[in-house]
């Protein structure tokens, strides 16, 4: 037996601790791999059946499932499917998002994490955490559980993102280039627009679901400008003289009782403000979600803003809002 462990020990320090040796396939090889299957924001969760049960599986569930910030009603972040370790192979392995969680205190000191990407097939994405035992797996959960979570939504976005690049709407990118010098991949799906100074409005008029992309500027005037108070005050003034609603008098303004949020992040290098809450037509029964991204254009000293919002009344909206999102992902500048 320890003759076994010592055997075991050694295959998993050659592999580097992974789940599987991406190394030692061929370029070949991974052309003819199959595509990963199941679908957007779903994961497999594969661990013993004690741990799953246990505190520490209770928290991975609760983590993965927690509700989408910005939505009016409750929908999870991700959808979960739970195997036990045994019943892990053949089609499982191919789901595109797997987390597969090994507990033994005779090969790990301490809990280490490995991220895989196609590991079993195409466009798929692996995370192993070893562990020492269930309490070290949940103390570890406690500290990064929701940083494993936002990276698994930062993946589906990517794929997504990939996917416009292939599949978009060209006279939207066409027109934001013409108005703003940028890019924007926005669903192939939109079929009309409002094009005005500075302001540019495109939708899909869908029936079931409609998804709409606006992108619009404003003079960059000090660093105060990238705030949620600010952000959100420009929004409401240019968006409420543009987007009306069906009566006389309505208008787009962003619902105040329930605050809107802002966070920072980098893209292509640059600082984003992301501005996410909840809409509503003054004078109107319409409302829904909204993401936004706010760009320094510095070469010319304006603030440029693309933004996705959603109207799905009695349905489900994180779908749709995530499509819409996917799309902010792809905007850079010229």
């Amino acid at each position: 037996m320890r003759t076994q462990s010592l055997l075991l020990l050694v295959l998993i320090v050659l592999v580097g601790g992974t789940a599987c040796n991406r190394s030692a396939k061929s370029s070949k090889q991974s052309i003819f791999m199959k595509r990963a299957t199941g679908f957007a924001y779903e994961v497999l969760v594969v661990m013993d059946k004690n741990t799953w049960k246990g505190e520490a599986g209770r928290l991975l569930y609760d983590q993965l499932t927690a509700s989408i910030p910005g939505l009016p009603q409750n929908e999870p972040t991700m959808r979960v499917t739970y195997a036990e370790p045994s019943q892990f192979d053949g089609l499982l392995q191919y789901v595109r998002n797997i987390i597969r969680v090994r507990i033994d205190e005779s090969l790990y000191t301490k809990v280490s994490v490995y991220k895989e990407k196609d590991c079993w097939a195409m466009g798929q994405e692996v995370v192993t955490i070893n562990a020492p035992s269930s309490r070290l797996l949940a103390e570890y959960l406690e500290k990064q559980g929701t940083s494993l979570v936002a990276w698994l939504g930062e993946k589906e976005r990517e794929r997504a993102a990939g996917y416009l690049e292939s599949l978009h709407s060209v006279w939207v990118n066409d027109k934001v280039r013409a108005r703003f010098h940028a890019q924007l991949y926005a669903p192939e799906e939109m079929c009309s627009y409002k094009d005005t100074t500075d302001f540019f409005w495109a939708t899909d008029h869908g029936t079931r679901g409609r998804i709409d992309m606006v992108v619009y500027s404003f003079p960059y005037v000090s660093d105060r400008t990238f705030t949620l108070d600010y952000l959100v005050a420009m929004r409401d003034s240019i968006l409420g003289e543009h987007i009306q609603g069906a009566f006389p008098g309505s208008y787009m303004t962003t619902v105040k009782r329930f605050s809107p949020s802002y966070e920072a992040i980098s893209r292509n290098g640059e600082y984003c403000g992301v501005l996410r809450g909840l809409w509503e037509m003054e004078g109107d029964m319409m409302g829904g979600p909204f993401v936004s991204h706010a760009h320094l254009d510095r070469q010319n000293q304006r603030v440029i803003v693309a933004e996705t919002f959603v109207y799905a009344p009695n349905t489900k909206k994180a779908k749709l809002l995530r499509r819409g999102e996917a799309s902010l992902y792809t905007f850079c500048l010229n």
